[in-house]
């Protein structure tokens, strides 16, 4: 069960940090709730409370390798906060998101874009070289790839869940579709500590993963 609480004072510290001054705005606390709210919407089973702090456990881990941490903790917040699995516009609606609130929370136009071009950038989990910020919070959000056994294997069944309106076929097409794509690339992590600690497990699990779902396509004989 996530600590709302604790949440919250994480919330509050990124966000303070990351403003110029601390001039009268609305009260700060308002806007977690409502981030909070968000990531507990019934479609949900993957893109959880739990999710936003495992990526934000996974940023505290990477921060020496971020420009700006607290941005990247920001933009953790956002990265999901609009979630509905079957559209695919949710990083752009959730970006919006960001641009709306966060400037009303008091936080100067630089750091908002930043914010917002970082919840854009998980569409792809491609930064550019040298974009610090970037590889932390694609780095974060992409963590889950190297859990171990059992939790890799929640991490699947959850992902399913969400997309229970796809039939079997075709979510076994497309989910094997973004593993060959994930496993096509050079390097699936960009900081030096994802690609140490993370990157051999993550290429074993999803290697494990394409294989179970091409054995369940196999007509049975």
């Amino acid at each position: 069960m996530a600590d709302l609480d604790a949440l919250r004072s994480r919330w509050l510290t990124a966000l303070l940090r990351s403003r110029d001054d601390d001039s009268c705005a609305p009260s700060p606390h308002r806007y977690a709730d409502e981030l909070l709210r968000r990531w507990q919407e019934p479609q949900r089973r993957y893109h959880t409370l739990a999710h936003l702090t495992a990526v934000l456990d996974h940023v505290d881990v990477l921060e020496k390798y971020a420009d700006d941490p607290d941005l990247v903790r920001l933009a953790a917040w956002f990265h999901d906060a609009v979630y509905a699995p079957d559209r695919s516009e949710n990083e752009e609606r959730s970006a919006r998101l960001a641009e709306r609130a966060l400037p009303e929370a008091g936080l100067p136009a630089r750091q908002t874009a930043e914010v917002a071009r970082l919840v854009r950038l998980t569409v792809t989990h491609d930064p550019a070289p040298g974009d610090r910020n970037g590889e932390v919070l694609c780095d974060a959000d992409l963590a889950i790839l190297a859990a171990p056994p059992a939790a890799y294997a929640a991490y699947t069944v959850e992902v399913r869940e969400e997309y229970h309106f796809v039939p079997n076929d075709a979510f076994r097409a497309g989910r094997s579709a973004v593993l060959r794509q994930l496993l096509d690339l050079p390097q699936l992590f960009r900081t030096p500590y994802g690609r140490t600690e993370w990157e051999p497990t993550a290429r074993h699990n999803l290697t494990g993963e394409l294989e179970m779902l091409s054995t369940a396509e196999e007509p049975a004989s």
